[in-house]
């Protein structure tokens, strides 16, 4: 399964290479000089770049990096801005806690290493909150020419792909050995370009389902490919070590080739759990304010935990088997002890249900309206709370979920 001659490896490193030169994307990340005096300014830009870029599609990430790029144009503009705007200029990118932690290592950046980036994958993951050994490994060879490897998605595919890797891509034993792998490919002279051209490749041509093999720069080096086309694995150097069963990186003995599915035997990864069900109560309070427009109440989530430190309109998590009828009064009672003045349950207008789906818990949001015809005086002790007219709720840092709502 490993990389072990070095013929093979220059040859794959020169036409992954070529390939990437002639068919790179036009990314705005990827335009930042890589002179000396701006290393930093270019690490900032890849660091950003890739926060906004796990989880999320390049396509989606776009807009909200060229927006950032432009409040924020350096590591100290952004160390000077309140998490209040990094949540707003956040908002519906979705996994919240990636922008709190981007601010709070710039700010440390700032304060206690002079505005200097980390510029090696070792102290950028050692130093900088929320950033792992992935991110720093981006960050160093793509800003500062450090010859090291990166390991996402993509390149798990790419690289199980290429040497028949069919144990669970999730496993540390695997990924152990595909950083390995990485650290061995990737390019000494040009190692940033090589990274992003590994990254590439997977995000454009062996990509998880119909990959473009006939495009493929590396498929001479693809062992799934070879396998697609004569119908048997390849040879291996010491077939005692590999391919009789026993070798921890091949395709289990309970799942075998299935020639149907072809390169795509590869990657193969665990079950997923399912996400867990969770239903929440969520009042719309609206009122007229003073110059006659629609005003609504939002309230500020605790600074951790789920979708920490974003506003949302006043909600009750419920139980999952609980009755309208009983819903309705549970969420006048929790609005009765916020506001501190008796609520009837009939008052509350049932709208309907919301479903939002995060990474790990499907969300149902039972949506009730009440409108008010005077202020409200709320709890001091309850949470930060503001009305808002529709536009400034838009503006606020909110979720993708209650713009549905």
């Amino acid at each position: 399964h490993l990389f072990t001659d070095p013929a093979e490896i220059d040859a794959l490193r020169g036409n992954l290479l070529a390939w990437y030169d002639r068919c790179k994307r036009d990314l705005p990340w990827r335009a930042v000089a890589a002179t000396e005096q701006d290393a930093d300014r270019r690490g900032y830009a890849v660091w950003v770049s890739e926060i906004m870029l796990q989880q999320t599609q390049v396509a989606t990430v776009i807009d909200y990096y060229n927006r950032w790029m432009q409040k924020w144009p350096t590591l100290q503009a952004l160390a000077q801005a309140s998490l209040e705007e990094v949540n707003e200029l956040w908002a519906g990118l979705g996994y919240y806690s990636r922008g709190k932690r981007l601010q709070e290592a710039a700010r440390k950046v700032v304060s206690e290493l002079a505005g200097r980036m980390p510029r090696t994958a070792e102290d950028l993951q050692k130093l900088l909150p929320g950033v792992g050994r992935y991110t720093a490994g981006a960050i160093a060879s793509i800003s500062y020419g450090q010859a090291t490897g990166v390991v996402d998605g993509n390149v798990i595919r790419v690289l199980c792909r290429l040497r028949c890797i069919g144990a669970d891509a999730s496993s540390p034993a695997v990924i152990d050995q595909l950083w390995d792998m990485a650290n061995v490919l990737v390019d000494r002279s040009r190692p940033g370009d090589f990274n992003q051209a590994l990254m590439e490749l997977g995000a454009t041509v062996c990509v998880p389902k119909a990959p473009v093999c006939g495009e493929c720069p590396v498929k001479q080096h693809c062992q799934a490919w070879r396998r697609k086309l004569f119908g048997k694995p390849p040879p291996v150097p010491d077939v005692e070590d590999c391919g009789v069963g026993d070798c921890p990186l091949c395709l289990p003995a309970t799942e075998p080739w299935d020639s149907s599915l072809g390169v795509t035997n590869f990657p193969r990864k665990a079950a997923k759990k399912p996400p867990r069900a969770m239903r929440t109560a969520t009042c719309v309070l609206e009122r007229r304010g003073c110059h006659g427009a629609l005003e609504y109440l939002i309230v500020q989530r605790p600074s951790s935990g789920l979708l920490a430190g974003l506003w949302e309109f006043p909600s009750l998590q419920l139980a999952q088997d609980m009755q309208e009828e009983k819903e309705r009064e549970e969420l006048a009672h929790h609005l009765q002890a916020w506001m501190g003045w008796p609520m009837a349950a009939k008052g509350l207008q049932f709208i309907g249900e919301v479903i939002h789906i995060f990474s790990h818990i499907h969300q149902t949001y039972v949506v009730y309206s009440l409108h008010l015809d005077g202020d409200v005086t709320l709890d001091p002790a309850s949470s930060p709370s503001r009305w808002v007219t529709k536009d400034e709720f838009h503006a606020s840092a909110v979720s993708t979920a209650m713009k549905k709502v």
